[in-house]
């Protein structure tokens, strides 16, 4: 049971087609995660307001990065009590309704959130089966590589602290 668009859609994100997995996601998920800690331990309140892009703050981007490793978790937890791919289903106009929400969210809160969810993501899935972690890794590169996703929104608001 996969569900609505693929990861893939997402505009923003890095694009890489890989042939296969390697044990190498682990380390760029752990990078990527440092990369939240060590952002996160320099902000200030007024830095995580600073506008990235038209509608979204630093702490917005946070809390997106939060969100969608915390449907990484629900998809590996369904996977695994199923033994095959399975991912709730959801739609990329996800990150337009959740806005309102992300933004009214202390932006504390979103780092916090940010770096927890990363990091029980990143424990999850180095300890997950192989041959699930393959299968889901084939469906899209960046249910396992979750640096994928983190490093772009890492680099706005990065540069919009600059």
């Amino acid at each position: 049971m996969g569900g609505g668009k693929r990861m893939g859609n997402h505009p923003t994100c890095e694009r890489e087609t890989f042939m296969t997995l390697d044990s190498s996601f682990s380390e760029r998920n752990r990078t990527s995660t440092e990369r939240i800690r060590a952002l996160a331990a320099r902000l200030t309140d007024d830095d995580l307001s600073r506008p990235v892009g038209e509608h979204w703050t630093v702490a917005v981007a946070l809390a997106h990065i939060a969100f969608w490793d915390r449907r990484v978790l629900a998809a590996l937890d369904a996977t695994e009590r199923r033994g095959k791919l399975t991912y709730p289903p959801i739609d990329f106009s996800v990150n337009d309704l959740l806005l309102p929400f992300w933004a009214a969210m202390p932006p504390k809160e979103a780092v916090r959130l940010a770096i927890e969810s990363a990091e029980r993501v990143d424990e999850r899935l180095a300890g997950f089966p192989p041959a699930l972690l393959d299968e889901l890794y084939a469906d899209d590169p960046r249910w396992v590589v979750r640096a994928l996703h983190r490093n772009p929104h890492l680099d706005e608001g990065e540069a919009a602290l600059a």
